[in-house]
């Protein structure tokens, strides 16, 4: 466990992210909350994992944490430092990605060794002399082999790609590693392998993980700590322990009984929630979840729920506010 009395490597204070959205030639613009009110911490070598449906915010969110997208309220902070004040640059030192598709993330013109030097040239760290040793050592500790410093990714395996992929991000020392998806485009073969190296180089650098994946069983295999996403909410987040064998949220009950691994674009099976995924730009008022709620009450149709600490989870459900429940 992270000693909580230190500050939280990565931070998000009330985290919002809204576009305006035009569903037809000729109608108004309607706004579109992506991520709506995000407050998480992250502590040094802790893993997060962020899970939900496509479409759901969190590649936004990801987005965000990168510098890639500008939020409209609220903060990252990294190690207590507002990344508003940081240029792309400064962001990009301390928070790197892995990407899921090695085979689109790689530039085919360019060989392993230039792909993972690139970011000590772009942000001109240390002194290129001793760049190629660095990025051979970064190699090593990949599991890559050094005749392949000369190679183009197309004369390597799905498998390798992700492990350049991988050097390339932590050449860099980051602090925060944004992980997404990161075996999704991979055999089942290479999977585990993959999901073991990251283990391992986060225990050897002292690395911090967020995870997103449709996959729960990835998250539950790696992360510390998991937060399930809704509709640009964190509806329920807890130990990953405590999450997959006691969710307190129907729709945490719901991803957990589906097994959920679905393609993009595919929502949970309807035997699981039988309403299907709503639109973003109109979401449902009061609990944005309760159409599809198998244990929607009246009050989940006019009142949104607020955040409660039950029993070591944070949950966004009237089913576990008493003053709720007493009242009905």
């Amino acid at each position: 466990m992270a000693d909580t009395t230190i500050p939280p490597v990565l931070e998000t204070r009330d985290l919002h992210c809204t576009f305006q959205v035009r569903q037809g030639m000729f109608k108004p613009k309607k706004p579109l909350h992506a991520v709506n009110g995000i407050s998480l911490k992250v502590h040094k070598g802790e893993v997060l994992g962020l899970v939900g449906e496509s479409g759901c915010g969190k590649s936004t969110f990801a987005r965000i944490l990168l510098g890639l997208q500008k939020p409209t309220q609220g903060d990252v902070l990294i190690d207590g430092q507002a990344t508003s004040a940081f240029t792309r640059k400064q962001i990009a030192r301390r928070i790197q990605p892995i990407f899921q598709d090695p085979y689109s993330s790689l530039n085919p013109r360019k060989t392993i060794g230039t792909i993972i030097t690139l970011p000590l040239s772009v942000h001109g760290v240390g002194d290129p002399a001793s760049w190629r040793g660095t990025v051979e050592r970064m190699m090593d500790l990949c599991g890559l082999p050094k005749r392949v410093y000369d190679s183009y990714p197309n004369q390597l395996s799905g498998g390798q790609r992700q492990r350049v992929a991988i050097a390339r991000a932590l050449v860099m020392q980051p602090e925060v590693v944004i992980c997404d998806e990161p075996t999704s485009a991979l055999d089942v073969s290479v999977q585990s392998q993959i999901l073991n190296l990251l283990q391992d180089l986060r225990a050897e650098l002292g690395l911090t993980y967020v995870l997103i994946s449709h996959n729960l069983a990835v998250v539950e295999h790696m992360a510390t700590s998991v937060a399930v996403m809704y509709l640009g909410r964190i509806v329920e987040q807890a130990d990953t322990d405590t999450l997959y064998h006691a969710p307190k949220h129907p729709y945490t009950e719901a991803l957990l009984a589906s097994v959920l691994t679905p393609e993009p674009g595919k929502g949970v099976p309807d035997a699981q929630l039988g309403a299907t995924f709503p639109n973003p730009i109109n979401p449902p008022p009061g609990c944005t979840f309760h159409t599809r709620c198998p244990k929607a009450m009246d009050v989940c149709r006019k009142v949104a729920p607020r955040p409660l600490i039950v029993d070591g989870a944070e949950v966004e459900c009237h089913l576990h506010d008493d003053s709720i429940r007493s009242a009905a």
